[in-house]
């Protein structure tokens, strides 16, 4: 390990509101203590929380928390580099309503209990191109009936949004096969969607990663789906 990564590992565990259980502790199927008790113990409130799986640095959870601060906010990756950049940002922001969970996504339903979480971001995941049945695509309808209902709210919502027309595709034939509540649907987001949403989703919608930033230089079409379970 390089001295650099070293120093940025050393300073993530320093901070509060970065949690990093022991990976094997969710593979043997036991579930992390703060299930179904973030808000209270971690955020002392009862806010609504908001996650953002597969998080990369954070820079959507920063960006709604910064807008929104009456929402908690938790990104989830198994990176621990990322999480650091996003989770540093938090702490010299004082924000204390983001937490940041080091961990993979196929495990998040042992982190959050029942009716826990109010809202997913999936923001520029993994296509998973071999994948033909959604077992290891996060955006897929099996990941939502296998994770994700276990723990989100009756009404809430998931966005989608990626540069991949794969991912778009699968994601979206997923979810009619399902029957969920398509509320939003667009290949071209900054063509045509933020023209038609509410002000504080185009916000959200605008809201441009370092990647994101590049693939659009590139002249590639970001994508989007927001359901409603």
């Amino acid at each position: 390990m390089g001295k650099g990564k070293l120093v940025k590992w050393q300073e993530l565990a320093t901070f509060e509101r970065v949690f990093e259980p022991t990976l094997q502790e969710a593979v043997d199927g036991t579930d992390y203590e703060l299930k179904g008790s973030w808000s209270q113990k971690v955020f002392g409130n009862d806010h609504p929380i908001v996650l953002e799986l597969g998080c990369g640095k954070g820079e959507y959870t920063l960006a709604q928390a910064r807008r929104d601060p009456s929402r908690n906010y938790i990104g989830v990756d198994i990176k621990g580099q990322r999480v650091w950049r996003g989770a540093k940002t938090a702490n010299e922001e004082e924000m204390q309503h983001v937490a940041f969970l080091r961990t993979r996504i196929e495990f998040v339903d042992r982190y959050f209990g029942p009716n826990e979480v109010s809202e997913i971001w999936l923001t520029f995941s993994d296509p998973q191109p071999k994948d033909e049945k959604g077992t290891k695509r996060i955006t897929s309808s099996v990941f939502i009936e296998k994770r994700y209902r276990k723990f989100l709210k009756p009404g809430s919502l998931i966005h989608v949004k990626s540069d991949s027309p794969l991912l778009y595709q699968l994601t979206k034939e997923g979810y009619e096969e399902a029957g969920y509540d398509i509320v939003y649907d667009s290949s071209d987001v900054y063509g045509e969607l933020i023209h038609r949403v509410p002000d504080d989703l185009r916000e959200l919608l605008e809201v441009k990663t370092f990647y994101e930033q590049m693939w659009l230089e590139e002249g590639r079409k970001i994508h989007y789906l927001q359901i409603r379970i």
